[in-house]
C-alpha cells in the first residue's frame, strides 16, 4: 500500500520469530476485461517477456521459469490466482497438511491443470479473500534463456519467487490464519497510519523466505471492490526502475505514486494504475530478512520519502 509520508518515530516492538525456507511466491494469475492492455503494461513497460503459453491465457516470465504471470479474459478485473511453490516434496505435503489443519483443505489438481501452470504437481483451494490458491511442486524451466530487452539487469527471483502482492481484506483474522497457520509464514513488521484523514489503515507484512514479504494484508474498513491492491516485481539494478518509470510516463499511464522509498522495507519504487484498476509496482532494493527475524516492529508511515501522486498535465 502507498500513501503520504507521516511524521513521528517508529515504535519498536521486537519479538523473535523463526522462518524456514519452505515456500516461494511462484506465480500470479489475473482475470481482466482487456487482456491486451494489461499484457502491454507487463511487456512494454515492466519489461516481462513472453512465457510458455497456454490456450486460454497470455503468459509472461521474469526469469528462467516457464511461467510467472497469467492473464486471462473475464469480468473480475482482479487477481484470480495466487500460486506458491514448495521447495521439495516434503514441504509440499507439509504445507498441504498445515492448510488442512487450519480448515483450508486443498484438492489434487489434474495433470492437465498442472501442465497448464508449468509444474510437476499441483493442489488448489480457496483463500479467505476469495482468490484461488495453488500449491505447486517443480516449476518447469523454460526452453528459452531469460533475456529482457528492457530490463538489462533482470529481476530478483532466485530463492524468493516472482515478487510480492498486497491484498485488501475485510476478514483479516481468517486471512492471517491462512498465512500463519496454513502457509507457515512469519510476520516481518507492520504499519499503522491513515488511509485518508480520520480513516485508520493497518498493513501487515509476511515472509516465507528471505524476501521481506511475499504477501501484505491491509485491514480496510470497507470493501474497495478488489482483493488486489498491487503486484510488485523487483529489479536487480536500481536504474532499471528509473527506465521503467520513463517508459510508463511515455506510455501515458496514470501514476498512483511516483518514485519513493518505503520506510519499513527500504524499497525504491513507483506505482502505476493498471487498465484493470489495481496497481503494479516496480521496485529495487527491498531488505532481506534472516531466518531468526527480530525486526517485527510498528512503523507509522508508509514512505520515508516520495511516493506522491503524480497528476497528469
Amino acid at each position: 500500500m502507498t500513501g503520504e509520508v507521516t511524521t513521528g518515530t517508529a515504535v519498536e516492538e521486537r519479538e523473535e520469530t523463526q522462518m524456514e525456507h519452505r515456500l516461494e511466491f511462484a506465480y500470479i494469475g489475473f482475470e481482466v476485461a482487456d487482456v491486451g492492455a494489461l499484457s502491454a503494461l507487463f511487456a512494454d513497460v515492466v519489461g516481462l517477456v513472453p512465457g510458455d503459453g497456454t490456450q486460454t491465457a497470455a503468459v509472461f516470465r521474469n526469469d528462467d521459469r516457464a511461467a510467472r504471470v497469467f492473464v486471462e479474459h473475464g469480468p473480475r478485473d482482479d487477481c484470480s490466482v495466487l500460486g506458491f511453490s514448495a521447495v521439495d516434496e516434503a514441504a509440499f505435503d507439509e504445507v498441504s497438511a498445515r492448510l488442512a489443519a487450519a480448515r483450508f483443505p486443498l484438492e489434487e489438481a489434474t495433470a492437465g491443470e498442472a501442465g497448464a501452470r508449468g509444474v510437476e504437481r499441483l493442489r488448489h483451494g480457496t483463500t479467505p479473500w476469495s482468490v484461488r490458491f495453488e500449491l505447486a511442486l517443480g516449476l518447469r524451466a523454460s526452453d528459452a534463456p531469460f533475456d529482457s530487452p528492457l530490463v538489462a539487469g533482470g529481476f530478483q527471483t532466485a530463492g524468493v519467487g516472482v515478487g510480492h502482492t498486497a491484498l485488501a481484506v475485510l476478514d483479516y483474522a481468517d486471512s492471517e490464519r491462512f498465512l500463519l497457520d496454513g502457509l507457515g509464514m512469519v510476520q516481518s513488521d507492520w504499519i499503522e497510519t491513515e488511509l485518508m484523514e480520520g480513516v485508520p489503515l493497518e498493513v501487515r507484512f509476511y515472509h516465507c523466505n528471505e524476501r521481506h514479504h511475499s504477501i501484505a494484508l491491509a485491514k480496510v474498513p470497507f470493501d474497495l471492490g478488489k482483493a488486489l491492491h498491487h503486484f510488485q516485481v523487483e529489479t536487480n539494478e536500481r536504474d532499471d526502475v528509473g527506465a521503467a518509470f520513463d517508459r510508463a510516463w511515455d506510455a501515458g499511464l496514470d501514476f498512483a505514486n511516483g518514485i519513493g522509498v518505503h520506510d519499513n522495507e527500504d524499497a525504491f519504487s513507483f506505482y502505476v494504475t493498471s487498465p484493470a484498476g489495481f496497481l503494479v509496482e516496480v521496485g529495487h532494493g527491498t531488505k532481506k530478512v534472516s531466518p531468526a527475524w527480530d525486526g517485527n516492529r510498528r512503523y507509522d508511515r508508509i514512505s520515508r520519502w516520495g511516493h506522491q501522486p503524480i497528476p497528469r498535465p
